[in-house]
């Protein structure tokens, strides 16, 4: 039943505040990030009262409190709200809002500014909020300013209701208001009249139509014609994050299933973490065509592509020296071919492919060489592994892969961590859930994502670099109002490992003090200062009995030291041997 309208409000912003909340909560909101200010308090006040049904959030550190919203949006699959004060407090928040954009994560930023009057006049902590993210959100406005009249309330209330949509549909992402208020900013009087309201406000009619469920389209797609006509086709589980990974990755396995193809599955797919579903799963295709003659002798006709393109820079270039036809099945209206290739964008979801059974008129052989690689590169990828007793970076990925809890939310880090992933997760069927910043690939806001993943969540552990934890220490301020667990896995080389890995490592100067760049830090030291949990890593038993089972409260961080040279130097003379003698059999 509908909490009556206390109509004891003492000003117009009070009341303007309220109508935006009480409708977001009808939506469906159920978190709001609240950053300190000012300008921001009759949003702080509203959302503060909508407690428990939204929970109110504050976080100081403006980047940190949206990358955190960023993370729970991503665990959640709802929009997250975003509350700041005027001035540069925004700007803080750009970062998270490229990211957001990019990786289709629904947000929804509210920034509050200066009436009209205070600006361009050098009014304190002013700034020009207008479009203030570019082109980046999904759609974007300011609001009028407060009004006390019942035609302006229903704008309002149809405007919170069009950015919710727009942060959801046609494809997920950011939407910003810019939402200016005059003083008073404290529920103090400032001569406005409500009491006529009383008559004319009906709050159950007022809030009638909103519902918290978002229209989407509903079709089918048959299987093209040339699918079925194809005898060496391949399907690419790109990057995803699908909110029912089952299903995502049940449909991926029927399609497989029914054409014959094998599924080049990303490390940051989650049909690598249940294999069960799918026959014909390639895990190591990076390592495979890192060998010449078998990338030549596997070259494909045509490609199915899921989502986004992989990691993977020997798989991209392989596509891209083959040129093999291409589709890209994904719901979003964004271009997602950085190959330029000869494909076609087909905007819907895999589980919307209608994959009836079809009889193939030709045998399945080409899948079965693959199926044949993989199994053989797969085994000299566990037998190296497993012979590997000191502490190196790369056999992080592959130990994680097969110790975690089932379901275990994974934030993976940007640089090495991600590769290493691609290069090394082991297929499984833990259905560990992963969770990653690749949409502009930044190493901004990790652990605040990763917090945000974990909140409220399944005991959560993440996987990072030193200068990624670093670029992001704030975030460990929110470990107050953090609910939930996260163990951070650090990967400790004292600098950026992946820089390593690039020709300027054989440059040096400026390569170590411009690239490497290392911090020396004492980790130990820093997690005492914020009441973190710390410990040092020294053997590959201690890692696997940390991580299983997971403590169910608050921030620890197990700290891996590896050497970053020698890192390098593991990868380089290792990962091209993985798969350099193994042949294709015919049949």
């Amino acid at each position: 039943m509908f909490d009556l309208m206390p109509l004891a409000f003492k000003n117009v912003n009070q009341l303007w505040a309220y109508i935006l909340t009480e409708t977001l909560k009808r939506l469906g909101l159920t978190c709001a990030i609240i950053c300190p200010g000012s300008r921001s308090t009759p949003l702080a006040v509203a959302f503060a009262q909508q407690a428990p049904k939204i929970e109110a959030i504050s976080i100081l550190d403006e980047r940190s409190a949206a990358f955190f919203a960023l993370g729970q949006a991503k665990a959640t699959g709802r929009p997250v709200v975003l509350v700041c004060t005027s001035g540069t407090a925004g700007a803080n928040f750009y970062s998270a809002v490229i990211e957001a954009s990019y990786s289709r994560v629904p947000l929804l930023i509210l920034t509050t500014d200066r009436p009209p009057e205070l600006r361009d006049c050098h009014s304190g902590q002013t700034v020009d909020q207008l479009r203030l993210y570019g082109n980046y959100p999904n759609w974007q406005t300011e609001l009028a300013l407060p009004c006390a009249d019942l035609g302006m309330l229903a704008y309002l209330r149809q405007t919170v209701i069009h950015s919710w949509e727009r942060a959801q549909t046609p494809t997920k992402g950011p939407v910003h208001l810019n939402i200016p208020f005059r003083d008073p900013l404290a529920p103090v009087p400032d001569g406005t009249d409500l009491s006529y309201l009383q008559s004319q406000f009906q709050p159950e009619d007022f809030f009638a139509a909103i519902t918290n469920s978002c229209p989407m389209l509903d079709a089918q797609c048959p299987i093209p014609k040339e699918w079925k006509e194809c005898d060496r086709g391949i399907i690419i589980a790109g990057v995803a994050q699908p909110q029912q990974p089952q299903e995502y990755c049940r449909a991926i396995a029927h399609l497989s299933q029914t054409l014959k193809w094998p599924v080049l599955a990303e490390g940051l797919s989650p049909v690598r973490n249940y294999t069960e579903l799918n026959h014909y799963l390639i895990s190591t295709y990076d390592l495979i065509l890192r060998n010449q003659q078998l990338a030549k002798q596997l070259a494909s006709e045509m490609v199915i592509q899921v989502g986004e393109m992989p990691t993977s820079k020997e798989l991209r270039n392989w596509i891209d020296a083959t040129q093999p036809r291409r589709w890209v099945i994904d719901p979003s209206d964004q271009n997602l071919d950085p190959l330029h290739g000869r494909t076609t964008h087909l905007r819907i979801s895999v589980e919307d492919i209608k994959a009836e059974e079809i009889n193939l008129s030709f045998s399945s052989d080409y899948l079965q060489q693959w199926c044949d690689a993989e199994a053989k590169v797969r085994l000299a990828v566990d037998e190296t592994m497993g012979k590997i007793d000191e502490i190196i970076e790369s056999k992080a990925a592959w130990l994680i892969s097969q110790i975690l809890p089932p379901g275990t939310p994974l934030f993976i880090g940007n640089s090495m961590p991600v590769r290493d992933v691609e290069y090394f997760w082991k297929p499984n069927n833990l259905g560990v859930r992963s969770h990653f910043n690749r949409g502009a690939n930044g190493i901004d806001g990790t652990l605040s994502t990763a917090l945000g993943i974990a909140h409220r969540q399944q005991s959560s552990v993440m996987l990072t670099g030193d200068l990624a934890l670093l670029h992001d220490t704030n975030g460990f301020l929110i470990r107050n109002k953090f609910v939930g667990h996260l163990t951070i896995v650090l990967i400790n080389n004292n600098g950026g490992g992946i820089f390593e890995m690039l020709p300027i490592a054989k440059f040096d100067p400026p390569f170590e003090e411009f690239f490497g760049t290392p911090q020396d830090i004492n980790f130990a030291q820093l997690c005492a200062t914020y009441n973190v949990e710390h410990e040092l890593i020294i053997s590959w038993e201690q890692l696997q009995q940390k991580l299983n089972p997971l403590p169910t409260k608050g921030i620890r961080v197990l700290e891996v030291q590896t050497n970053r040279k020698a890192d390098a130097k593991w990868r380089k003379n290792n990962l091209g041997k993985l798969a350099a003698d193994i042949g294709i059999k015919y049949y």
